[in-house]
């Protein structure tokens, strides 16, 4: 049997999906395949990149996909990391699927300028801390 497939979902495949595939692909090295997507996708957002550079892990050669891209895949696990995708993730997607969710706060939403560098860091951790786990669990 080959990798298993994970599929983390948010929204717009921005920011906290991009990072949870960044820690994903390090804790798992190459045990499973890591794929992010949106409910509509976005751009990549640079103060995702900024936080997981500071965590020396390089995120900026990943692309920002909708889930419409992935219908062809049987993914054994889907990781929801916000309660928008949660609730649109197709049911039919991957029936099969272990399903896992965890609305993390979404550092974007910050606007002042003097919080929003914390805001992404702290998101990065808990993001970090739920995606060491998630291995440690499913894949040791």
């Amino acid at each position: 049997m080959g990798n298993k497939n994970i599929l983390i979902l948010c929204t717009g495949n921005s920011c906290r999906s991009q990072i949870a595939e960044g820690y994903l692909k390090f804790f798992l090295k190459n045990r499973a395949n890591v794929y992010s997507a949106g409910v509509d996708n976005h751009e990549i957002n640079s103060l995702a990149i900024k936080t997981m550079k500071d965590d020396d892990i390089d995120i900026s050669n990943q692309t920002s996909n909708n889930i419409n891209e992935f219908k062809s895949v049987e993914f054994d696990h889907i990781i929801t990391v916000c309660d928008n995708a949660q609730e649109k993730c197709p049911i039919f997607f991957s029936k099969y699927a272990i399903r896992t969710h965890n609305a993390f706060f979404d550092p974007s939403s910050i606007k002042n300028p003097k919080l929003i560098d914390n805001a992404f860091e702290k998101c990065r951790e808990q993001i970090k801390l739920f995606c060491e786990e998630f291995s440690e669990k499913y894949f040791s």
